[in-house]
């Protein structure tokens, strides 16, 4: 059984499944990187086009951040930081949150001040193997060109981050998954152009910076709560965490264990904690103690630190958060 004071993170099975991770993370910058230049040199006057060039941007902080952290989190605990450097990952994702946020607020002002201004953004030619093509065609083909690979890596993502319980991870899916869709409203928004429509474009560009700035919002609340030490939740934030109420029903089953209340806080990937647990008798407390937090964390590998406190009576239920 492993010992209370390891520095342990992932189990070797999880090891592996973040290195594929990693791979994968790899790959992403690459293939954004392709992205962004192709935009780059097709970008013309179409405000939806710039605005997807932008989030291709915003688009490698959510990688680099998860690659960054993944190397900080592997550090020992020490003097200074006693309890590791777990929330590396949390700060990871405060960071992108924040750049989300921000440039999604930015765009959408932006966007918004065209359209009212009632620009008509125009779109040339250009000359490609002697023949004269409309640029918009361009266009839409290198917006094509980052729509099935970004499809691919969101839905192999995905899986990895729930397994890893690696919110950054999942948050880089989500990421990939708005670039699909602000390609197809970059190209919606091109093709309104060439029908004589001015305004589809930057209306194009306003559901594009809207959806940018809705994962900002989402991802920087989450983030908040976690540096909050709120009560644990699934990488997807759409609900309660059920690893506490497991544990207190593992816990309250074993033979020595008269009634226990668990209280848990997330660090990154994995979970620190405190367990108040009425021992029956008053035997060997101390042994029993720490068979009981070794017992916890042989039940989800996210278990790290558990401190047990022997007491007569459990704390008070807390109170429902107030809406």
């Amino acid at each position: 059984m492993s010992s209370l004071w390891d520095d342990h993170e992932l189990p070797p099975d999880k090891d592996r499944i973040n290195s594929r991770a990693v791979k994968i993370e790899w790959i992403t910058i690459i293939f954004l990187i392709s992205a962004i230049v192709l935009m780059y040199f097709a970008l013309g006057s179409s405000q939806a086009m710039k605005t997807a060039w932008v989030e291709d941007i915003l688009s490698l902080i959510p990688p680099i951040a998860f690659l960054y952290a993944n190397r900080v989190r592997r550090r020992p605990r020490n003097k200074d930081f006693p309890y590791g450097y777990h929330r590396a990952v949390s700060i990871a994702f405060l960071l992108a949150a924040i750049a989300l946020f921000t440039l999604g607020a930015l765009l959408f002002m932006d966007s918004l001040m065209k359209l009212l201004a009632f620009e008509h953004p125009s779109i040339g030619t250009v000359e490609l193997m002697g023949r004269q093509i409309w640029l918009g065609w361009l266009m839409i083909a290198v917006l094509a060109y980052t729509t099935v690979p970004a499809i691919i890596l969101g839905r192999m993502k995905l899986p990895l981050a729930r397994q890893l319980h690696d919110k950054v991870l999942h948050a880089d899916a989500e990421m990939n998954k708005a670039d699909w869709l602000t390609a197809v409203a970059a190209m919606l928004g091109i093709l309104g152009i060439g029908l004589g429509y001015f305004w589809a474009d930057a209306v194009a560009a306003i559901v594009i910076s809207l959806d940018i700035l809705y994962d900002g919002f989402k991802n920087l609340k989450g983030v908040v709560w976690d540096l909050m030490d709120a009560s644990p939740r699934t990488v997807e934030h759409e609900k309660t965490d059920p690893l506490p109420a497991r544990l207190e029903t593992e816990l309250a089953k074993l033979p020595y264990v008269s009634a226990v209340k668990i209280r848990l806080r997330e660090e990154g990937h994995v979970y620190f904690g405190e367990a108040w647990i009425k021992f029956r008798g008053g035997e060997d407390i101390a042994k029993r103690a720490t068979e009981a937090a070794e017992h916890a964390r042989s039940l989800d590998w996210r278990m790290h630190d558990l401190a047990v406190m022997p007491v007569e009576e459990l704390p008070e239920e807390l109170p429902d958060r107030e809406h």
